[in-house]
This record gives structure tokens, C-alpha cells and sequence, in this order.
């Protein structure tokens, strides 16, 4: 059975005219630390053909300017270069921000909240990924759309999963980027969710996930109110789907067809 649409009225499209709108992917981890992995299948090496695929899709249509930070050789020039030249700012950027929210916190001026639970990063990863906020902020970018597979603990890499079905992430109600970022997921939920169920992991049920501590969603708030992010969870590595190749490579063209619709239906008004 298809998961349920979550509604999504006409308040939650946004018309921009005279503007191009500026799209970053990123495709989740990378050669050298690869993420989830079933069999011989990395999640990586998933996330780049998906997250391509969109991109393809996305620069077809002129209204958009799309950004991808890496591709089949690594890390693209734009983004090993900005990381590599600013990695002291991107630091000082994270410490910053750090000190502030801490601030925050103790003057009650923000609640931390229970988070779903997530693999730490490894600093380099750390700096990496708020290095891309900070690009973002700095670029002006519009929305950045994490692509990632999701997985739960088992006992080897050709182990089956109980879990399944795709999940959005999106930042928690207090942060900067909350409100943009969610209607954006809204719409983008709906487009998944007319072939694909939502994750049967209960802290995943509801299909969209506020979070705090996900760099990805601007955590310490490093990023601005108007740099939308969404992090998408396509489905459970192990799912049956994934583990044939044709079935596999048809999935990644639906959910590239149905999260490039969901973008254009929330900034732009359906005709």
C-alpha cells in the first residue's frame, strides 16, 4: 500500500518571479567515507547517481541555477577548492556559531530538543559539511537538497533490515530556515510519496523530520532564514528495490522525476 499524501495547499507554493532560483545538491558522503553499505552497494556511489540525475532534471529548466558538489571524479573544483582555501573560516565559522547557540541555550532563548538518532561525523566530514553552509550563505543559495539512503544496525552488510520507505529532514521549528525549508519538504513529500512509502521506523513515521543537530539542517544555526535545506532519506539501503540493479536504476529515475517536480511545484506556482 502507497503511504498517504500529506496535504499541501496552495499557501505552500511560492511563485518568484523575474528571479533565477539557485539549487545546491549534495549527495551524501564520498569515496572516502561512503556511508551505508548492503552487499557490494555503497551508499555513496547511490546518492551521487541519484543526486546527477536530479540535477540533470533541474538544469533543464532555465529557471533554475544548479550547483552539485561533487561528481564521479570527487569533490567538483568550486567545492574542494572553497573547503581547501577556507578551511581556518570554515572552523572559525562552526566555533562561532557554537558559542553563540551555547549562549542561547543558557539564556533559554533556544530549547534543545530529543533528536532521532544519527552516526557522528569525523571532523574532516564536520568541516566539509559546514563549509557547504557557509558557501550557501555566502552564494545566496535558495534551497540545498541533501541525497541520501537511509540504513539501521545489522549484523554484517549482507543482512536485511526491518525498516523501510523514504523520510524528510528538515530543520526544527526554532531554527532561522525552518519555515521555508519545510514547505519546501512539504512539496516534495508529496511527489515521493505517490509511489514510495514513508519509513516504518517509528521516529520516522510521520514522513517529515524536524531536527536540530543535522549539520545538513543548518545546526548552531549556520545557515541563513532564506537558504531552504532538506535532507532526503530515499528508502533503507537493504530494501528489495536496491539490491537488483534494474530495479534499482528505475527507482533513482522516479525519485529524481518526483523530488525535481517537488521543487518546481514549491517555487513556482502550478500552472
Amino acid at each position: 500500500m502507497l503511504a498517504p499524501v500529506f496535504s499541501v495547499n496552495a499557501g505552500n507554493s511560492v511563485k518568484i518571479p523575474n528571479k533565477i532560483i539557485k539549487i545546491l545538491l549534495v549527495p551524501g558522503h564520498d569515496n572516502e567515507v561512503w556511508g551505508a553499505q548492503y552487499g557490494n552497494i555503497k551508499e555513496a556511489d547511490m546518492n551521487l547517481v541519484l543526486a546527477t540525475q536530479i540535477y540533470n532534471l533541474l538544469k533543464k529548466d532555465k529557471r533554475f541555477e544548479v550547483y552539485i558538489t561533487r561528481n564521479k571524479a570527487g569533490y567538483t573544483k568550486t567545492f574542494s577548492d572553497y573547503i581547501s582555501s577556507n578551511k581556518e573560516d570554515i572552523i572559525s565559522f562552526k566555533e562561532d556559531a557554537k558559542k553563540e547557540m551555547k549562549d542561547k541555550i543558557s539564556n533559554g532563548n533556544f530549547i534543545q530538543k530529543a533528536n532521532v538518532p544519527h552516526v557522528s561525523v569525523s571532523e574532516d566530514t564536520s568541516i566539509k559539511l559546514y563549509g557547504i553552509n557557509k558557501w550557501a550563505n555566502e552564494n545566496k543559495i535558495d534551497a540545498v537538497i541533501h541525497v541520501h539512503f537511509n540504513d539501521y544496525s545489522r549484523p554484517g552488510i549482507w543482512a536485511i533490515g526491518k525498516y523501510k520507505g523514504f523520510s524528510i529532514y528538515v530543520p526544527e521549528a526554532q531554527m532561522a530556515n525552518f519555515k521555508g525549508s519545510t514547505l519546501l519538504a512539504s512539496n516534495i513529500f508529496n511527489e515521493i510519496s505517490k509511489k514510495y512509502n514513508i519509513s516504518n521506523y517509528d521516529k520516522e513515521s510521520k514522513g517529515i523530520i524536524p531536527e536540530q543537530k543535522l549539520i545538513a539542517m543548518g545546526s548552531f544555526g549556520t545557515l541563513d532564514k532564506n537558504v531552504n535545506s532538506v535532507l532526503i532519506e530515499y528508502g533503507y539501503i537493504y530494501q528489495k528495490i536496491f539490491r537488483n540493479t534494474t530495479t534499482r536504476h528505475a527507482a533513482y529515475k522516479n525519485m529524481a522525476s518526483l523530488t525535481t517536480k517537488g521543487i518546481q511545484n514549491y517555487f513556482f506556482t502550478k500552472q
